[in-house]
């Protein structure tokens, strides 16, 4: 089967860790790419070739029994033999038994490979997904994401599990017709190449547009998915704020788009088809002609010119069907572009591994020396911040919304890594820390503490997977927490639903810090943990509290009055600076920064 040449440059080849892109490189090395990486895709491909070149080569008997039936059986010099013609029949009919054989094995094992490829792939690229970093996964879409992993190596699924199969079947079959009528006549044979050569040579530059268009097209699926995504996310914001009209209009716009994508790709494929059948109706008008002529002068029989014209179909099916596997094959370089995107990110939070250190159980001391952080894009916000805090101290971290204090928390959890200075542990640096002894010493509660969907248990066992009910009802009554578990439909088993909707925010939170209790860190940061909680679960969460930070380090990141007055020390950020720390006591009569804040939440709680 001759198709356009993969090898046509579109973009450079995305280098690892410069981002997600879907820029690669020729269609050629990014297939060569995706099959070094997922190795399963050709394992065994040794078996597979030789069942597709028996598949292959029980197609050309029909034309040589033919052949051999006219020149032979029906014009031996005797007259007719009809032994001969018998045999030649039975030889034929075994032969398309075995190619029927044949390609049926070869199917059921290219079908099996393709699907371990495809399942692994799928793996490694989720995975991945989860190996980069907070910021890296912020500048990429979600549904972008998403699509990579599913519809994107859906296309490479359908090329692997058909277009594959029709390149080994149509290779094949496009070298042994060759062959074959280059044996019964070599300048027929000629002709058929001077018809289709210059429609390969063409399609070699059409596939360069098509590979551009196929790849817009990818790009719009993510989009749309995206779209799609957030108006089911955000389905009780859009109806509170009466923005359905607006919400469809996105919708429609992003499905509206990827139309006009995938519609221009595809008018570029059904330029071929008029092409490839115009080339095929001059071969074989020309062959009938001149294999006539030659037939009439004697230099060839008639068997032989009957078998020509089944070879040049046997040519000439590949080339018509070869623009749905050319398309196939766009999808599917698109697709895998998109993924190897992924792939081929370095992780800018990374795993030391092996050569990591495990530390020892035990209270937490944090050091942060000289740090600072920018997002990337933006100003910094964390300038040459350095501070120490103690073992077993309890800190409240505050300051204005932008000030940094979140930015702290996530450094000090290695969510994301300075751009310059470096944060300590024990005197450890977390970058040489491995990620299992990290994530079992510090556990973080985000403000929106996600919820799974699954059972109230099963959200808490995320805290330590080996726990069973009793451990969590034990770890929900010791947080003080029994009240309200005993007030759920089924108890631990309730189901909280998609994100946690089935309970309020405060509940989720509830839950959240019960993860993070069962976790038993040695360091535990609270991001605002607390900020969703009425004021009755509040005070016995304060309680709660108290016992799950006696005994470990404990940074909050607060916005409530009674978290600053609780903790041991305050730490005061302005601005990307740490400009005030003490206890709250000594804090609140100073003038300063967090003087102000006092008298602010002061404020709101007489309002």
């Amino acid at each position: 089967m001759t198709v356009a040449d993969p090898e046509a440059d579109v973009t450079a080849d995305p280098k690892p860790g410069s981002g997600i892109s879907s820029g690669g490189a020729s269609g050629l090395a990014t297939l060569r790419t995706g099959l070094r990486l997922t190795p399963e895709f050709h394992q065994g491909i040794g078996v597979t070739l030789l069942l597709a070149f028996l598949a292959t080569i029980g197609r050309i008997v029909v034309p040589v029994a033919v052949q051999q039936t006219l020149d032979r059986g029906l014009n031996s010099v005797g007259g007719p033999d009809i032994g001969y013609i018998r045999t030649a029949v039975l030889i034929c009919a075994a032969a398309v038994i075995m190619t029927a054989i044949a390609a049926y094995r070869m199917n059921v094992r290219l079908y099996r490979t393709s699907e371990s490829g495809l399942a692994a792939l799928r793996v490694r690229a989720f995975r991945h997904v989860h190996d980069l970093s907070m910021l890296t996964q912020s500048a990429e879409r979600r549904g972008g994401l998403v699509s990579r992993v599913t519809s994107d190596v859906d296309q490479i699924s359908q090329f692997m599990q058909y277009g594959g199969l029709m390149i080994l079947i149509a290779g094949g079959q496009l070298v042994v017709a060759s062959v074959l009528m280059l044996i019964y006549s070599w300048p027929l044979a000629l002709l058929v190449w001077a018809v289709f050569v210059p429609l390969a040579l063409a399609l070699r530059f059409f596939q360069r547009w098509l590979s551009q268009a196929y790849g817009a097209a990818r790009e719009r699926v993510g989009d749309m998915l995206s779209a799609v995504g957030e108006s089911v996310v955000g389905a009780s914001v859009i109806r509170a704020y009466g923005a359905e009209e607006r919400t469809a209009r996105r919708i429609d716009e992003s499905v509206d788009t990827y139309r006009d994508a995938q519609t221009r790709a595809q008018r570029l494929v059904a330029m071929t088809f008029p092409s490839t059948e115009l080339a095929a109706a001059i071969a074989t008008a020309g062959v009938v002609i001149a294999g006539t002529a030659l037939g009439i002068g004697g230099h060839l029989t008639a068997g032989r010119l009957v078998a020509f014209l089944f070879l040049v179909t046997l040519f000439v099916s590949p080339l018509q069907v070869a623009t749905e596997v050319l398309n196939d094959a766009q999808n599917a370089i698109a697709g895998w572009r998109r993924v190897l995107g992924v792939l081929g990110t370095e992780p800018d939070v990374a795993d030391p591994g092996d050569e990591g250190r495990e530390l020892p159980r035990g209270a937490i001391e944090v050091r942060f020396e000289n740090v600072s952080f920018a997002y990337p894009g933006g100003p910094t916000v964390l300038h040459d911040v350095s501070a120490r805090i103690a073992p077993r101290s309890r800190v409240a971290v505050v300051g204005e919304t932008g000030s940094g204090k979140t930015t702290f928390a996530k450094l000090l959890t290695r969510l994301m890594d300075p751009a310059s200075g470096q944060v300590l542990i024990d005197g450890v640096s977390l970058t040489d820390i491995r990620f299992s002894s990290l994530r079992e010493r510090i556990v973080m509660v985000p403000q929106d503490g996600y919820l799974f969907d699954a059972t109230l248990a099963d959200n808490v066992r995320y805290g330590r997977p080996g726990a069973t009910d009793e451990d969590i009802v034990l770890a929900l009554t010791e947080l003080g927490l029994a009240d309200w578990l005993e007030g759920l439909p089924e108890g631990p088993l309730t189901q909280v639903g998609q994100r946690g909707e089935s309970l309020s925010a405060g509940e989720r939170q509830l839950v959240a810090l019960a993860r993070a209790y069962l976790a038993d860190p040695d360091l535990l940061v609270l991001d605002e943990a607390t900020s969703a909680v009425d004021p009755a679960t509040e005070v016995r969460l304060q309680r709660a509290l108290e016992g799950i930070t006696r005994g470990r380090t404990a940074i909050s990141i607060a916005h409530r009055l009674s978290t600053a007055e609780a903790a041991d020390e305050v730490i005061v950020f302005d601005r990307g600076h740490i400009v005030q720390r003490g206890p709250h006591t000594d804090l609140v009569d100073q003038p300063g920064r967090y003087a102000e804040l006092y008298a602010s939440w002061a404020a709101q709680l007489r309002a």
